[in-house]
């Protein structure tokens, strides 16, 4: 089995704690009752994050996108009980300022090479201006 992505990593550990904290629910619109079997969460953990090795790549990637759509909109049953808007937003802070966040603490330090070629692309570009 391939190796398993952040965001999927990420799904899988928002169902597990669903499952530990009994929110996790099975069948269609969790009208089965509650998930009571670790290996059953551990199946659906990995169905919902697309990582799946019984699925084919299409049903994968398929479910996986209905998930972050899911978490998006804070329709999941962790955000639904906890009250979040989305998930992995610890406090009121979403990411960083490198990661394309404005809510950030401060900035993040630059290591000496990535100036230099911050340096260099800074110097690319007003050569190219001329």
């Amino acid at each position: 089995m391939a190796k398993t992505s952040m965001s999927q990593r990420k799904t899988m550990g928002r169902v597990m704690h669903e499952y530990k904290h009994g929110e996790l629910k099975s069948g269609p619109g969790g009208k089965a009752g509650k998930v009571k079997n670790p290996r059953q969460a551990v199946a659906i953990a990995l169905k919902e994050a697309g990582a799946s090795k019984y699925e084919s790549k299409q049903e994968n990637k398929r479910n996986l996108a209905r998930t972050k759509g899911k978490e998006a909109t804070g329709r999941t049953a962790q955000q639904e009980t906890e009250g979040k808007s989305r998930v992995g937003a610890r406090g009121g802070r979403a990411s960083s300022r490198a990661m394309g966040g404005k809510n950030a603490k401060r900035p993040t330090r630059r290591t000496p090479k990535q100036r230099a070629a911050a340096r260099r692309n800074i110097a690319k570009a007003r050569q190219a201006r001329r």
